[in-house]
């Protein structure tokens, strides 16, 4: 063990001289696998010598931010490091540095990787509960009546299997409330508090029923919000300098109860009456603009939907294009645009981690690819590789949507029509198409292999090439 320690003590220690010393960070954190610097002057640093540091996989530089990849031990390095340099974790600096930096010039995409980036610190702690509540849903498929059948529906084995793995998703505002907040620099029980607001049964019962409801008289339009995103994250993005200023303006025998309070009164009616229902309205406003348009342009409907459903996924926004997928089963007896985008879509998943599985040649990220790969075609969950492989990473993301829209324009090409809406995203998702001509279905599970194909050679040849240039 003290060997260990040594180890980690050394590999920070060179670290730290190689990007400049302590006077050259102005913020350092991590994630489960890299140091995440934000460095006064970061063309001092070579790349070349800190790849040579034993122990260090790599270097990325995105945005702002100076990465330095280490893999599972990152965390005792990174205690180590914050001991050496006299850092804080998770916080500024607290030194004299000479004159600041110069302001960056906006750009959008700086912005774009700042974005990502919160994106990513606020997903990536979350990824191992993604994966166990992803295993656990994998083994009710798997077992379960839609494929082996060796347990059934009503046993208490199938039914254990499905509520711990959509426990994992479904309170995804807790999670995430907390992840963020750790990321914003929130007080993270704050963050686990809001997230539970908006999953109270309180609300989730006001929404089933449609009731009215308002928040110190202003009127909240309440959704069900399990299993979101972005409402959440946007909740903690504005609830951090709330709280900041509280605990700037309140003396310090009064923060203990003063500052949440306060904190909790001014978000209380953003979240519930602006942050939350934004999601909502951006999504009926995003589909019924994707439905209006496959409507006026046949197959490219499809398309739009197969490249960008896994975003809508990502924000809740999806369930409002369900809806408009079970009026139109309703009134036609089958879909020709959404459900060949979704499809496609969620085989798009499997095949960018495939590829990125076979480009990467970091060990633990190939692994997790690998994992994330399963999870997606077997399991039917999408949410690990979406996050833990193409958020955390970027680049997969823009094989995912070349794959899905691949996918959802030659299935409209053959005039393929889905007929059965299928609670699943893995390949049993594919039986969408039985239900008329054999043809059909032969070409809807063509149009998933697409998916996958396209996705995976997308997302291999960018991420090759990204790692090439980096070299």
């Amino acid at each position: 063990m003290a060997k260990k320690n040594q180890n980690h003590r050394k590999t920070a220690a060179d670290v730290l001289e190689k990007v400049g010393g302590k006077e050259n960070v102005t913020f350092v954190t991590h994630c489960i696998t890299r140091l995440r610097f934000n460095l006064k002057d970061d063309t001092i640093v070579d790349d070349d010598e800190i790849k040579a540091i034993p122990g260090i996989i790599g270097v990325n530089r995105a945005g702002t931010q100076y990465q330095v990849i280490i893999g599972p031990t990152v965390d005792d390095v990174y205690k180590e490091l914050c001991s050496l340099g006299g850092f804080h974790e998770n916080e500024a600096v607290d030194e004299n540095l000479d004159a600041p930096g110069e302001k960056q010039p906006f750009s959008f995409k700086r912005m774009g990787s700042t974005i990502l980036d919160y994106l990513s610190g606020s997903l990536t702690p979350a990824i191992p509960v993604m994966l166990v509540a992803s295993m656990f849903k994998m083994l009710a498929a798997v077992l379960g009546p839609s494929m082996l059948g060796l347990i059934a529906e009503t046993s208490d084995l199938y039914i254990l299997f499905t509520f711990v793995g959509d426990a994992g998703f479904y309170f995804f505002p807790v999670l995430i409330g907390y992840t963020a907040a750790k990321k914003f620099g929130l007080t993270p029980v704050m963050g686990i508090f809001f997230g539970a607001i908006l999953l109270h049964p309180t609300i989730i019962s006001m929404v089933d029923e449609g009731s009215s409801f308002t928040v110190f008289g202003i009127p909240a339009l309440l959704q069900n919000y399990s299993s979101t995103l972005l409402p959440i994250i946007l909740t903690v993005w504005i609830a951090t300098p709330v709280e900041r200023f509280f605990k700037k303006v309140i003396p310090a025998s009064l923060r203990v109860l003063g500052v949440p309070t306060l904190t909790t009164f001014v978000i209380l009616p953003l979240m519930l009456c602006v942050l939350g229902p934004l999601g909502g309205f951006l999504g009926t406003y995003i589909c019924e603009a994707i439905i209006w348009f496959g409507n006026v342009t046949g197959p490219f409907g499809a398309l739009i939907v197969g490249a960008l459903w896994e975003f809508l996924v990502m924000t809740g926004m999806h369930q409002v294009m369900i809806s408009q997928m079970i009026l139109v089963f309703a009134e036609r007896g089958y879909d020709p645009i959404i459900t060949l985008g979704a499809v496609s879509a969620s085989m798009a998943v499997t095949g960018m981690c495939l590829g990125f599985w076979l480009a990467t040649k970091n060990k633990e990220q190939k692994s997790l690819a690998l994992t994330n790969t399963i999870a997606a075609f077997i399991g039917g969950v999408t949410e690990p590789g979406l996050y833990g492989t193409g958020v955390a990473n970027g680049t997969p993301l823009i094989g995912m949507m070349a794959g899905g829209a691949a996918g959802g324009l030659y299935a409209a090409l053959m005039g393929v029509n889905a007929y059965n809406m299928v609670p699943v995203a893995n390949f049993i998702a594919l039986t969408a198409y039985a239900g008329g001509s054999s043809n059909n279905f032969i070409q809807g599970v063509i149009s998933g292999i697409i998916s996958i194909v396209v996705a995976a050679v997308v997302t291999y040849v960018l991420c090759r090439r990204q790692a090439k240039n980096a070299e």
